[in-house]
């Protein structure tokens, strides 16, 4: 597999129109099980099609192992793509669909014959190897597309653009995991491009997330979740996401809709100027029936029972917020009091998290 360099790559479809990827630089290191998440118009394919070779950016230099690449047609990169829906060919059975790239490369009958056998161990295609593609499933073909895009023994890396757009949700865990077992077999290079943050917190060792063709914060999931370093990072990722409340600090605290918090002032640098909002994740938040100390009264305006935890949504002045509370605990009815640990709260000025 490989290891695929990007350096201040941006792209435009016309001279006039805005940046749909926008002075990006990153790599997605050899074996590596990557994502790029976004909202959908934010240029995650566009950057994907031109990791592949079907668009040549604007701007910038693309790598694989070193090598330039930036001007290689799709083929000569050895790279595989799988869409976001199936491409197979169904008068062919299972099996001519996955030698059909071999055979078309020129390998040996036999070899032929001994990756596809193995490439549908891998995959749990042996039972259907017999099977004409047209009588498959969605999910059965999108794995079928998935093989051919693994077997040729040249493979760089394999692209993957929305894979699980056309499974049904029953099955799209099942193939994520089959996924990860490829991942953990091949040691393949993978890359994930999804809008669906499910799927690439599951998925992904290193998530890339993206908004307006620009890339807002490179992480492992529990950094994301954890730590976001842009407001649009705490918004998307979580169920429900962050809140964010404006506040000013003064001295140790953070004074917030006309209350003090007391907060960790090494934990980030001199402010500055600028708009300071305090971010905290709902599962972090605090909430009880008695006043306790540090918490800050709040109205509750409503409570919905979601399996394993309520979520609650309060009121702090007029400013809302939501509290993931585990089932079992006691939910206020009507005031309560919400504690801000100051370890989990995260300090924003213009939406950039202080460090």
């Amino acid at each position: 597999m490989a290891r695929i360099d990007i350096e201040d790559v941006a792209h435009r479809y016309t001279a006039d129109a805005a940046w749909a990827v926008d002075a990006l630089t990153h790599s997605f290191r050899d074996g590596s099980a990557s994502a790029i998440l976004g909202p959908s118009g934010c240029g995650k394919t566009t950057l994907l099609s031109i990791l592949s070779g079907l668009l040549h950016p604007t701007r910038g230099t693309l790598r694989i192992d070193g090598r330039e690449a930036t001007g290689l047609p799709p083929r000569q990169r050895k790279i595989a793509q799988v869409f976001q829906f199936p491409v197979v060919y169904e008068a062919m059975t299972v099996f001519e669909n996955l030698a059909f790239p071999l055979r078309n490369g020129g390998m040996a009958k036999d070899e032929v014959k001994t990756r596809v056998k193995a490439t549908a161990e891998l995959l749990g295609l042996t039972a259907s190897l017999d099977r004409r593609a047209s009588g498959l499933s969605a999910d059965e073909q999108q794995i079928v597309s998935l093989g051919r895009g693994l077997i040729r023994p040249d493979t760089a890396a394999l692209l993957l653009d929305e894979p699980l757009t056309v499974i049904d949700p029953l099955r799209r865990w099942e193939i994520r995991q089959k996924l990860r077992h490829v991942h953990q077999e091949t040691n393949a290079t993978l890359v994930y491009v999804t809008h669906d943050q499910t799927e690439a917190l599951t998925f992904a060792d290193e998530v890339v997330v993206m908004d307006q063709g620009r890339v807002m914060q490179v992480g492992t999931p529990r950094e994301l979740f954890e730590t976001p370093k842009h407001a649009f990072v705490g918004h998307f990722i979580g169920s429900p996401g962050m809140n964010f409340l404006p506040c000013r600090l003064a001295g140790r605290e953070l004074l917030v809709d006309g209350h003090r918090l007391p907060v960790d002032r090494n934990a980030f640098t001199d402010p500055g100027s600028g708009e300071l909002e305090l971010g905290i994740r709902p599962e972090f938040l605090e909430l009880a029936r008695e006043e306790v100390d540090g918490a800050l009264p709040v109205r509750i305006r409503s409570a919905s029972a979601l399996g394993d935890h309520h979520l609650v949504r309060v009121a702090l002045g007029e400013r809302p917020l939501q509290v993931r509370v585990p089932d079992g605990t006691p939910i206020p009815t009507e005031c309560g009091f919400l504690r801000f640990p100051p370890e989990w709260i995260r300090l924003y000025r213009d939406g950039r998290l202080l460090t």
